[in-house]
């Protein structure tokens, strides 16, 4: 019977949700749910120096507006919890003793003043100083001790850590996902601390034990965790467990291509690297949000699919659904996937479009009901009219404005370019021809123009122009006869006569 699927997001609660970290929680959750497995979300908080507050809620606020939640967690438990690791403290120290007694492991009492004195040593004669197993019985440890000293020290409290031994001369065959074979010889490997002298597990150790307790299948994380990969598998093979598989995902890079992705970049370029607003709670600092600066969760979540997988075919455009659908971690890349701002934007483009029209409604309701703005104007037609030169929420009534507020300034290159010296009479004959029509309906009222102007055989830019001015006042917008259709032939005529009056 094959083994269910469980993955995990397992954060550090030290600050806000950086994309890179949201990238790995989606390609978690695509992983889980094209399988029918569970994503699960541990929050690794064994380092309280860093821990800061309000984090721990930022990144389950950032997975639940991205419409990627956890299904198992804090506050969600699944028989596996708690899913915080400074709530599951009591379990590590009986692994770390485990491996003392199998030998795979050994209490080092050196102190930081005697390994800087060897780290110094060994630059002064252009070495580095590994502490592994060229050098670990030369220093202060179980392995150059007798038993007697080491329960004697232990005894007396003097402080010690507890290192994994790392095997000599071999060749660790290791297989991921992503990057298929990686052969790692592990002379080259250092003795990592597992537990430290305050009674705290380090990352390494602890992130093994809940892996294995939670029965995760399948690890999912950054780059910058293959260089932890062989000491991982190594500590599975020590505590007699098998490992789950691997998968290593590559860096986001800065939009120049060079380095990885950093919060500098965004102040630098002007766009967010967070998912959401965050206010430091020591400095006060805000940092923009791609929620705040009016992104889509659909555009956002199709954008960081696409750093650094593909879907192997033209297609760009993915709902959710969708991915989860055609995800698959053999068309992830190993190179580094390159940021490009201007690439989102299209992305939220895209989906803005997409978006039901009832959800713009909305928007702009929002915005004329915080303006203080009344109207019976239907907002869908509006909305139908200018959504396609829209990216953002904000754009709709920048584009819709003059619907709601007459143009009381005109656009001074446009008056120069449409307004001539009979343009006022042919506007004042215009008006008194709209004013005789009864059906104001656009398609009506667009006949009835145009074959005025035609009667008068002149150029139909010698009325449509100051006509678009006069109601919009710039030479933009959408179907004037739709807009004159809206917003009436008292208002139409109004704002004809304005301009005349203001331009002549």
């Amino acid at each position: 019977m094959t083994k269910d699927i469980r993955v995990r997001f397992a954060p550090s609660p030290t600050g806000p949700l950086h994309i890179g970290g949201l990238r790995t929680a989606l390609f978690n959750y695509l992983f889980a749910k094209k399988n029918n497995g569970t994503f699960i979300l541990r929050i690794e908080d064994t380092d309280q120096n860093r821990y800061v507050s309000g984090a721990e809620q930022y990144i389950t606020d950032a997975l639940n507006w991205c419409n990627i939640p956890y299904d198992e967690g804090p506050g969600k438990d699944g028989g596996f919890g708690p899913y915080r690791q400074s709530e599951r403290k009591h379990l590590y120290k009986q692994y770390a003793d485990q491996l003392i007694a199998s030998g795979n492991a050994y209490y080092a009492f050196d102190t930081a003043e005697e390994l800087d004195t060897h780290r110094k040593d060994h630059e002064s004669k252009g070495k580095t100083f590994i502490y592994n197993w060229h050098n670990r019985e030369k220093l202060t440890n179980s392995l150059s001790l007798s038993e007697e000293e080491v329960s004697s020290l232990i005894a007396s409290g003097k402080p010690y850590v507890i290192r994994f031994k790392s095997p000599q001369d071999e060749i660790l065959n290791l297989q991921d996902e992503i990057r298929g074979e990686i052969k790692i010889n592990t002379n080259t490997l250092d003795d990592k601390i597992l537990f430290k002298s305050d009674g705290m597990p380090t990352y390494h150790l602890a992130n093994i034990v809940d892996d294995h307790l939670m029965e995760i299948t399948h690890v999912i994380r950054g780059e910058e965790w293959l260089p932890s990969l062989a000491l991982h598998v190594l500590l599975y093979k020590a505590l007699g467990w098998n490992p789950p598989i691997f998968a290593h995902l590559p860096l986001i890079l800065k939009p120049v291509g060079k380095g990885k992705l950093s919060k500098r970049d965004g102040d630098k370029m002007g766009f967010p690297v967070f998912p959401l607003e965050w206010q430091d709670p020591k400095s006060n600092d805000i940092s923009s949000g791609y929620r705040e600066d009016g992104y889509l969760p659909e555009a956002v979540v199709n954008m960081l699919a696409f750093l650094g997988w593909n879907p192997g075919t033209e297609q760009e455009l993915f709902s959710l659904t969708n991915l989860v659908n055609e995800f698959d971690l053999k068309r992830v890349n190993k190179a580094g996937a390159k940021f490009d701002p201007e690439k989102t934007k299209w992305f939220q483009q895209q989906h803005f479009q997409l978006a039901d029209t009832s959800l713009h409604v909305e928007q702009l309701q929002k915005f004329l009901v915080d303006n203080h703005i009344s109207t019976d104007y239907n907002l869908s037609l509006i909305i139908n009219m200018i959504k396609e030169r829209a990216t953002f929420s904000q754009d709709l009534w920048e584009l819709s404005s003059f619907f709601f507020v007459s143009p009381n300034t005109f656009d001074e290159k446009a008056v120069k370019k449409a307004w001539k010296e009979d343009t006022s009479h042919l506007m004042y004959e215009l008006t008194r021809i709209l004013s005789d029509i009864s059906d104001f309906d656009s398609k009506n009222v667009s006949e009835i123009v145009k074959n005025w102007i035609k009667g008068k055989e002149i150029g139909f830019g010698k009325v449509m122009m100051p006509l678009r001015i006069a109601l919009v006042g710039s030479l933009q917008g959408p179907d004037l006869f739709e807009i004159s259709s809206i917003i009436g032939k008292e208002q139409t005529i109004k704002r004809i006569t304005n301009a005349i009056e203001t331009l002549k």
